[in-house]
């Protein structure tokens, strides 16, 4: 509420003085420029990065773009609105304040310094890792002093203790990585080895961190060699896997977990170890338990697993695969229908049972609802195939109303 003008609707007038002059909202963190003048942070900040250089009140020139908090004027907001909550106002929070470049400047040299203690080291860390967490303006400012390369090396230094080497992975996996740094870690089977024994460490945070900068690695390494040599690492799909195996109490563990999964599954070569360290058992039973994204990256990875036969039989011999698969074809966006529908489709190519076991589930009507809806054209293909593979399997009373379906024609469809 306090950032619309709806609090007038209610009965109560902002005032005047209260009211950011270029968005005429109310100020949740006022700031004052050179000119004296004050408006809300995001406002005036948004007004220079658009190449105003002028006061937007007084026209005068902006010499000094310091935007200095008015904590007299915030304060006065914060009381307003307790004073005005029996109109519905609610309580602004305290700003927190944009990281000074000068401080985090002087935090990396520390953090980065071989000859600093430990224990300063880890300090800095700490403090960097709470103003990364504060804001992505002030991750934006980290990154631009080079934290990432310092933060690279921290992690991997053999010279710092292991409390370092975590705090500086916990802040690396809060930013994106080029290629060359991707790159950096990819072509180290040593670094590679050692994020692998990260997975499974006492603490639950190392492990996920671990498992994210496995992800953001392997995502952004484009040499398909460097990717299958990540993959190729001995336990790293046992110490990703386990990580989704965790209580939904984890939630981060669960979103990383099946990110990090499915990159490494987009491998070829190693996808048998993602069957061999149970990896279909695991999807199938957490399916539920993803939010909209990632279930669209589990149905991906299913599918990807489906098409090495050790995984489509690992899959088939789940009981609730395909019934689950049948349920939330239609349920969760276009991608998520368009990776289920090709996992049925591999899992009843290749089993009878599968087959059974779809058509109880009420495959039927959920396929012929597909091919008539405005999915994608993949997925209408991988539904009509997939009817044409069923059509024996249909109930009798149901086949002579398949005819409007065009399920004569889906063998001439191309894969």
């Amino acid at each position: 509420m306090p950032g619309s003008l709806e609090p007038l609707d209610l009965g109560v007038q902002i005032p005047y003085h209260f009211r950011c002059p270029i968005s005429l909202e109310l100020m949740r963190d006022p700031v004052t420029v050179c000119t004296g003048q004050t408006y809300d942070r995001p406002s005036i900040e948004s007004w220079v990065a658009t190449g105003n250089t002028t006061c937007p009140v007084t026209r005068a020139p902006l010499t000094d773009f310091t935007l200095i908090p008015n904590h007299t004027l915030r304060r006065l907001i914060q009381e307003w609105c307790v004073a005005n909550r029996a109109f519905g106002v609610e309580r602004i929070p305290t700003p927190k304040q944009p990281a000074d470049p000068s401080v985090v400047r002087s935090l990396l040299n520390q953090a980065s310094s071989d000859s600093a203690p430990t224990q300063l080291r880890v300090n800095s860390l700490r403090r960097l890792r709470g103003l990364a967490r504060d804001s992505d303006k002030n991750r934006s400012l980290i990154a631009s002093l080079g934290a990432v390369q310092i933060l690279l090396t921290v992690v991997f230094s053999c010279n710092g203790s292991d409390e370092m080497n975590h705090e500086a992975l916990a802040i690396l996996v809060m930013f994106s990585l080029g290629e060359n740094e991707c790159e950096f870690v990819a072509s180290d089977l040593d670094k590679i080895r050692y994020l692998s024994i990260l997975l499974f460490h006492s603490s639950m945070e190392v492990r996920v961190n671990s498992a994210a900068l496995i992800e953001i690695v392997a995502a952004g390494t484009r040499s398909s060699e460097l990717r299958s040599q990540i993959s190729n690492v001995d336990e790293i799909y046992e110490g990703v896997i386990d990580l989704l195996r965790n209580p939904i109490s984890f939630p981060r563990a669960l979103k990383i977990g099946i990110k990090a999964l499915f990159a490494l599954c987009l491998v070829k070569q190693t996808r048998h170890k993602a069957v061999a360290a149970g990896a279909p058992t695991v999807l199938v039973d957490r399916l539920a338990d993803f939010e909209k994204c990632d279930a669209e990256r589990a149905l991906a990875t299913v599918e990807l697993l489906c098409r090495v036969p050790a995984g489509c039989a690992a899959f088939a011999e789940h009981a609730l695969t395909v019934a689950l698969l049948v349920k939330i074809i239609l349920k969760i966006s276009e991608r998520a229908t368009e990776y289920a529908a090709g996992a049925l489709l591999a899992l009843c190519s290749e089993s009878e049972r599968c087959q059974r076991e779809a058509v109880a589930a009420g495959v039927l009507t959920q396929l012929l609802l597909l091919v008539q809806s405005d999915c994608t054209e993949r997925a209408k293909r991988k539904a009509q195939l997939l009817l044409k593979l069923l059509r024996d399997s249909w109930p009798q009373d149901s086949i002579g109303n398949s005819d409007d379906f065009a399920c004569n024609q889906v063998l001439v469809v191309p894969l």
